[in-house]
């Protein structure tokens, strides 16, 4: 634990009784759920995003074309 802002707050909560150090974490754990509830995981980033972004129509079919320049499948 070299984070010196961890630390610090360790070292009052050690000076705190045992039903304030109660408080302070299940402050902490509110917090931290907020924060994930914002941000979200990789999963909600990505489904977010569907959508939003200008492609072809054929992106999905014809990504080799689009990606490395291959020549573009022929319709079926």
């Amino acid at each position: 634990m070299n984070n010196p802002i961890i630390t610090r707050v360790i070292e009052q909560m050690n000076d705190l009784p045992d039903d304030l150090q109660q408080q302070v974490l299940t402050f902490v754990l509110n917090l931290r759920q907020e924060h994930l509830q914002e941000f979200g995981n990789a999963w909600d980033v990505l489904e977010s995003l569907t959508g939003t972004i200008e492609a072809p129509t054929d992106w999905s079919a014809e990504h080799g074309h689009y990606l490395y320049g291959t020549p573009k499948q022929l319709a079926n």
